[in-house]
């Protein structure tokens, strides 16, 4: 699975760093980020959660093959 953070409609309300504090942080401008090394954490137990909390749909947790 792929974690994708739309910086363009991110607003910086921190609802994902709070569902997920494990996989999401804020970057110094407040911007909704993910931590070093969990790009690849989307079967994390709250991510999806986290997506489901931002109020801008700037987060989307997709399946990825191969």
């Amino acid at each position: 699975m792929h974690i994708d953070i739309d910086k363009d409609l991110c607003i910086g309300a921190g609802q994902c760093a709070l569902a997920a504090p494990d996989v999401f942080t804020q970057d110094d401008d407040g911007y909704s980020t993910l931590l070093p090394g969990r790009e690849d954490a989307a079967g994390a137990p709250m991510v999806r959660e986290a997506a489901r909390a931002c109020p801008v749909g700037a987060i989307s947790v997709k399946e990825t093959t191969g």
